[in-house]
């Protein structure tokens, strides 16, 4: 009995160049345990037509967890000259990041998010791309006023500093770079979230 494979859902964006980033890139892709490439190269498996990308830009790199039957994923970034984001944590050169079930990756302008479903297989996987027309990850814009502003205030005392309104429910990221323009700014209390568009069973 053939065992099933780990299938990597995964959806693309581009906010400006839309899908002619994306014009060579298979619906489907059924790979081996070699690391999957990523970028603007000919010798890449999923090639992006962006001048910003690297040749070879970031990999998908499978691996077996010691006592699991299932493949696991890292994402290593490869490009010397620009960063690569995984759920808000920002790669530099040959840096790597365990995968979870639900990644968002930010690079080169692009959005990227990998669903990661397990499969008995390790001898291969398969990719089910998805272009999406609408962003997938967004920054929710700081507010003028927050929901404290309609609580009466006493007045400050003589002296002393107007408080500052806080913002509660969101966490810290870091700064943004020229590579990765939907990520969180520092100190701007912002989250990446997801968008929901289509159904899982709809990527492939």
């Amino acid at each position: 009995m053939e065992r099933p494979l780990t299938v990597l859902r995964m959806s693309l964006y581009h906010p400006t160049q839309g899908s002619a980033v994306f014009a060579t890139v298979p619906q489907r892709l059924q790979h081996d345990t070699s690391p999957l490439l990523v970028g603007r190269g000919l010798d890449t498996h999923l090639q992006l037509h962006l001048p910003r990308l690297s040749r070879q830009h970031l990999s998908l790199e499978p691996y077996r967890e010691k006592d699991s039957a299932l493949l696991a994923f890292s994402l290593k970034a490869l490009s010397r000259r620009g960063c690569v984001w995984v759920n808000g944590l920002e790669l530099r050169f040959l840096e790597q990041v365990p995968l979870s079930t639900v990644n968002r990756v930010v690079f080169a302008g692009i959005q990227m998010v990998v669903h990661v479903e397990g499969g008995a297989s390790l001898e291969a996987f398969v990719c089910c791309v998805h272009v999406s027309p609408s962003p997938l990850i967004y920054r929710p814009q700081a507010e003028e006023t927050d929901e404290w502003e309609d609580i009466p205030k006493e007045p400050p005392a003589p002296g002393s500093e107007p408080p500052v309104p806080g913002h509660l429910g969101f966490l810290h990221g870091p700064s943004p770079t020229a590579d990765s323009s939907p990520q969180p700014g520092t100190g701007g209390g912002t989250d990446i979230q997801l968008q929901r568009e289509r159904t899982d069973g709809a990527l492939c």
